[in-house]
């Protein structure tokens, strides 16, 4: 099925592109949340009638993400956590614990920005977390994870 691209989607396309998807992945993905339309003669003089607008809306998007990215990079996050004396945790961190440090830290982030492709936290240690903010644009926060036993 074939659509045209309403803004810039990873591993897809960009605005204005015209690329062929699954008729499901449109139908109930792209084109509900108004990432995409159908690519018909009259959707396709549509979108050139508001193309500017779109790219207008697009690099206010992209300029948003570089000013959160520039509040981000490089924050150190600590969390203090039970552990044996291995450093293995009792329990684990998770995307969770990591947005909630970041709130009460005066930073705006959602759960789904969080990117841990090696899952969940589970010894302490320092880890670099990659705050996914939008097409191309990542923000590092160094993650500290100390124990808080009493020797």
């Amino acid at each position: 099925m074939e659509v045209i691209l309403l803004e810039k989607i990873e591993n897809l396309g960009d605005l204005g592109d015209k690329v062929n998807v699954k008729p499901g992945y449109a139908r109930n993905h792209l084109i509900p949340k108004a990432k995409a339309k159908y690519a018909t003669a009259e959707n396709l003089k549509e979108f050139e009638e508001q193309k500017a607008e779109f790219e207008k809306i697009a690099a206010e998007n992209l300029k948003i993400a570089k000013e959160r990215k520039s509040k981000l990079d490089g924050v150190e996050l600590k969390i203090l956590v039970e552990a044996n004396d291995e450093g293995m945790l009792f329990g684990s961190i998770g995307t969770y614990e990591i947005e909630k440090q970041l709130i009460d830290n005066g930073h705006e982030v959602s759960r789904k920005e969080i990117r841990m492709p090696e899952g969940p936290i589970k010894k302490v240690g320092e880890y670099p977390i990659d705050i996914h903010l939008g097409i191309e644009i990542d923000a590092r926060i160094n993650l500290v994870v100390e124990t808080n036993n009493q020797s």
